[in-house]
């Protein structure tokens, strides 16, 4: 034909060269938008993994499997862009109920700084239960000078704790609800003081005077001297006891991690 009307042939060139460019369009948006998709993919993995780790490293550590908790929790440290303080604290928290003392610390004092807000209590909390139970070992060590050292950091750290880790809105997000957060500041405080003092007044660290002659003129007989190595015997164990919160209930025990 030629006054220009299409024919049939023209008409279907027309509509497949459309279809090939709605084709590429479709191609080059799909590429250009890949990255997206992946960056959303990992996302929501990482977000469901989170979730996935963090449930189990408490219900291990609920049930008392404290390198299973320990685990799972180093399973959140992984890529830790959202909440990074949990994953320190969560290891922690775990290496503490496995009494590995000095391992606990350093998690828990790595989690403080990346904590923000009402985050901040209970890991100082956790970090000073921590560090009060250094101080009873250390006391039960013999070693009372240490002790009194370690109960004052542990001390230190609960007073320094916010305000409004009292109030309300603390307790709601606390992890353990069961648990008042205000009262057990307040209990932590008092028994802190109550161990540092008596750290401090342990008579080990007191040097004994040196006997004069006159002293020495009144020898005590074995029987006396055994009554005494009783006696401190006695002693030596009621605060070991103490320490260790036996489950007969002294008061001084130290409480255990949130």
């Amino acid at each position: 034909m030629t006054d220009g009307t299409p024919t049939p042939a023209d008409a279907a060139a027309a509509l497949l060269a459309a279809n090939r460019r709605r084709r590429s369009i479709r191609r080059w948006v799909a590429i250009g938008t890949l990255p997206l998709t992946l960056a959303a993919l990992l996302l929501v993995g990482k977000l469901l993994s989170m979730y996935a780790f963090a449930h189990q490293s408490i219900s291990a550590f609920v049930s008392a499997g404290y390198a299973e908790s320990e685990s799972a929790a180093r399973g959140q440290d992984v890529v830790n862009w959202f909440e990074p303080f949990k994953a320190p604290y969560n290891i922690g928290t775990a290496l503490a109920g496995a009494e590995k003392l000095p391992e606990a610390r350093a998690e828990l004092e790595r989690a403080l700084p990346l904590a923000e807000g009402l985050e901040v209590c209970y890991v100082r909390i956790n970090l000073s239960l921590v560090i009060e139970r250094q101080g009873d070992a250390a006391q039960a060590d013999g070693d009372a000078a240490r002790a009194t050292e370690l109960y004052g950091e542990a001390l230190q750290i609960t007073v320094e704790t916010p305000d409004e880790c009292s109030s309300s809105d603390a307790q709601d997000q606390s992890p353990d609800p069961d648990r008042d957060m205000s009262d057990t500041l307040d209990e932590n405080q008092q028994r802190q003081q109550e161990k540092q003092q008596q750290s401090q007044q342990d008579p080990d660290q007191n040097p004994q005077p040196e006997p004069d002659d006159s002293t020495q003129q009144d020898q005590p007989s074995q029987s006396d001297l055994d009554d005494i190595e009783k006696k401190l015997n006695e002693g030596a164990q009621e605060r070991e006891d103490q320490l260790r919160g036996d489950d007969e209930g002294t008061g001084v025990g130290t409480d255990k991690p949130w």
